[in-house]
């Protein structure tokens, strides 16, 4: 590793010891602003969309770095740290039927509202046709980074962990946000 991004990690895993919530809420947004500049390209928008990504960065700062922080802490408190391989499928199953759904559903009530400027009845009927489906998907796709995560990954780097995934999900929310709204348009 070269000696800049060598001694960039090292300050990053200070700041990460010395300052948990916000260094996870700051990278939480930095990868927020990834996943939706590449969201934005992806789906062939030419000129960056700067509201938008700002908002998205607003969203991984003050929600999605925060509420992963807690829920780590929460789920390492309620299961005592345990590994094992019966823990690790509680703490599992315990986030698929608790943080996943409510996690995609804020985000789609806040893309068609914040985002979007929706007004609330077009929000409520999207996610009525299309919260199943990426619920669904979302059930086909993060036990296994779950698994992954709670099994082999220290606490400390869960929520950093999750995020980089989380990445690539916003990713595909994003381009699954863009195309409903270019059906209706």
């Amino acid at each position: 590793m070269g000696s800049i991004a060598k001694k960039g990690l090292q300050k990053y895993l200070v700041q990460l010891q010395q300052h948990p919530l916000r260094t996870k809420a700051i990278t939480a947004a930095v990868l927020s602003a990834i996943s939706d500049i590449v969201a934005q390209k992806i789906t062939g928008i030419k000129r960056l969309q700067v509201r938008r990504l700002l908002l998205k960065v607003l969203f991984g700062f003050a929600y999605l770095g925060p509420f992963g922080h807690f829920l780590h802490l929460l789920l390492d408190k309620l299961f005592k740290g345990k590994k094992d391989t019966t823990t690790v499928a509680k703490k599992v199953v315990l986030e698929q039927v608790t943080s996943s759904p409510w996690n995609n559903l804020l985000f789609m009530i806040y893309y068609g509202l914040v985002i979007e400027s929706r007004p609330w009845i077009q929000v409520k009927s999207n996610i009525k046709r299309e919260y199943p489906k990426v619920q669904y998907t979302a059930w086909t796709f993060w036990p296994v980074v779950g698994w992954i995560n709670h099994q082999y990954v220290p606490l400390q780097f869960r929520v950093i962990f999750h995020s980089i995934i989380a990445c690539g999900w916003g990713i595909f929310l994003n381009l699954r946000a863009r195309s409903m709204a270019l059906k209706k348009a």
